[in-house]
């Protein structure tokens, strides 16, 4: 059978970008989970997904008036962005940061 594309499958991260991209509350609850559950390189390499699916670095990078290498470099798994530069990549990718109680405080 010859390959369309019609018949072309997709990947499974073609796939989980139009997903983020047809529903962004759930890129927004991909990101908290992994912010809340998993480490500083997953919560990047989520982050990362989102910022593809939602136009790419490039674009990004353009939004926010972040230098489009910085922005790779931030984004990667050894990435520690600054809380500043966090933000303005979920704003511009339609999301905002928030905190919220986890339990009572301690002391």
């Amino acid at each position: 059978m010859l390959e369309t594309s019609e018949t072309r499958s997709r990947s499974h991260d073609e796939a989980m970008e139009a997903l983020f991209r047809e529903d962004p509350a759930l890129s927004a609850e991909y990101l908290s989970f992994t912010l809340k559950e998993g480490s500083q390189e997953e919560f990047l390499f989520a982050l990362r997904r989102v910022v593809k699916a939602f136009g790419g670095v490039g674009k990004v990078a353009a939004v926010t008036g972040l230098n489009e290498n910085t922005l790779h470099r931030t984004l990667s798994a050894k990435g520690n962005p600054k809380l500043s530069t966090l933000s303005g990549i979920c704003k511009a990718v339609g999301m905002e940061i928030s905190i919220t109680q986890s339990r009572a405080c301690s002391f």
